[in-house]
């Protein structure tokens, strides 16, 4: 069986980080009441993609995997409803 290749990073697209970048941006700005910096902003996104992406993306592979297993059990039940009754008396 071939294996997959593994995914090394997970990384944003250019567009992303910049809006992700603002989001930021105006967080601090509604939150705190604090203007921060473009190198900070770039070292608190650089953190999340690091240390949050993985963990997202694997629940979200978790998710998918039962999401496939409910459909599975349910196809099951499916193609056995669906035998005849072989006995013809």
């Amino acid at each position: 069986m071939k294996r997959r290749k593994m995914l090394t990073q997970i990384r944003l697209t250019d567009q992303q980080r910049e809006r992700l970048n603002a989001e930021i941006r105006a967080f601090y700005l509604d939150e705190r009441g604090e203007e921060i910096g473009v190198i900070e902003q770039m070292q608190l996104l650089d953190l999340f993609e690091q240390k949050l992406a993985p963990i997202i993306y694997n629940r979200a592979l978790d998710d998918a995997k039962k999401w496939v297993g409910e459909r599975m059990e349910e196809l099951e039940s499916d193609y056995f409803t669906m035998y005849k009754d072989e006995d013809p008396r």
